[in-house]
């Protein structure tokens, strides 16, 4: 299935970290928290300004990110977890 987000929203995934063990004590994945990175999996044309002009998006598909925990609307197709938000709710692109 291809995802087309509308206007300035962008379709990310979150990437998942490392499980990282210190001891003998393991977290339960209902205890971690949700991973603050992402990928951008598809962008929207962008932001369309109130003379009717669109301001395209600065981020592009495949940019690694940095959102919020609780940024954007979380959804599911075909068993994968994805996030839809604006893109004034991300917070800074990693320049690897």
């Amino acid at each position: 299935m291809k995802l087309s987000p509308l206007y300035d929203r962008v379709v990310l995934k979150r990437i998942e970290e490392k499980e990282v063990k210190k001891g003998s004590i393991i977290i339960p994945d209902t205890a971690k928290e949700k991973p603050q990175k992402a990928e951008v999996i598809a962008v929207g044309p962008g932001k369309v300004t109130d003379d009717g002009k669109t301001v395209p998006l600065t981020v592009k598909v495949g940019d690694k990110v940095l959102i919020g925990k609780y940024a954007g609307n979380e959804i599911k197709i075909d068993d994968e977890e994805f996030v839809i938000a604006r893109e004034d709710e991300i917070l800074a692109k990693i320049e690897e």
